[in-house]
C-alpha cells in the first residue's frame, strides 16, 4: 500500500506542476474574469485521461501501477476541478452571471469532447 501511495503521490506532485506552469503560461498577463488557464488545464487534462483510460484497458500496454500514476496521480494532480467550482462560485459572487455560465458550459462540453477524443485517438491507432 506505501508503494501504491508513493506512486500516486508522485504522479499528483507531477501533475501539480504541470497545471501551474500551463496555468500561469496560457493566462499571461490577460486580465478578464474568464479564468482561461484553468480552462485549458481542464481540458487538457480530460483529453489526457482519456487516452490514459484507453490505454489501461489494451492488454500489455500497461500495469497497475503505472495506470494509478497516470489517472489517480498525474491527471489527478494535473485537473483543477475544485479550481473550476471555485472561480464559479467567484463569478457568481461577484455578479457575473453570463460569463460563468459561459465557463460551466465549456468547461463541461469542451472536457467531454476531449476525453472522447483521447480515447477515440487511442482506439484509431
Amino acid at each position: 500500500m506505501l508503494k501504491t501511495l508513493f506512486i500516486v503521490g508522485m504522479g499528483s506532485f507531477a501533475g501539480g506542476v504541470l497545471r501551474y506552469l500551463l496555468s500561469r503560461c496560457v493566462q499571461g498577463g490577460w486580465v478578464h474574469a474568464f479564468p482561461l488557464g484553468t480552462f485549458v488545464v481542464n481540458v487538457a487534462g480530460c483529453f489526457a485521461i482519456g487516452m490514459f483510460c484507453a490505454l489501461s484497458g489494451r492488454a500489455g500496454w500497461m500495469d497497475t501501477h503505472m495506470r494509478l500514476f497516470l489517472t489517480a496521480g498525474l491527471c489527478g494532480g494535473f485537473t483543477t476541478f475544485s479550481t473550476f467550482v471555485n472561480e464559479g462560485f467567484l463569478l457568481l459572487r461577484g455578479g457575473d452571471v453570463l460569463c460563468f455560465w459561459l465557463y460551466a458550459v465549456l468547461s463541461l462540453a469542451v472536457g467531454l469532447a476531449m476525453l472522447y477524443a483521447g480515447y477515440a485517438v487511442v482506439k484509431i491507432f
